[in-house]
């Protein structure tokens, strides 16, 4: 894959999450676990980010943007299955909806990855 089409495939796993995310709040359970969701560079886009990215950018201020929203994507992400683990429910839903937490970080590290896709 080349550099646009890790972005764009980033941009879709990324969106799965509030899917997966919503049917392990109304199971009470995943087969995902806090623990794993909670790392980084644990997902494809994870291992590209910190592995193969374009070298010459990793440099670049949007490149550390990206590390940061990326990583707090992946805690918050954990947060909310947390709360969906332990019957949570209606805390969890508030980091989905816009304004909640996950949803913010989600929405900013999407408008960093489309305007990287225009570097690469």
């Amino acid at each position: 894959m080349d550099a646009k089409q890790e972005i764009d495939a980033a941009i879709d796993a990324h969106a799965k999450w509030f899917v997966r995310l919503r049917v392990a709040i109304e199971k009470k359970s995943s087969e995902f676990a806090p623990g794993k969701v909670s790392l980084d560079n644990a997902c494809d886009f994870g291992k590209w980010l910190y592995g193969s990215f374009p070298p010459h950018l990793k440099a670049s201020p949007a490149y550390l943007e990206i590390r940061s929203l990326h990583a707090s994507f992946h805690v918050a992400a954990a947060k909310v299955l947390e709360l969906a683990l332990a019957g949570k429910a209606q805390e969890a839903l508030k980091a989905l909806e816009p304004g909640g937490h996950l949803k913010q970080v989600s929405i900013q590290l999407v408008s960093k990855l489309t305007a990287l896709k225009a570097q690469v």
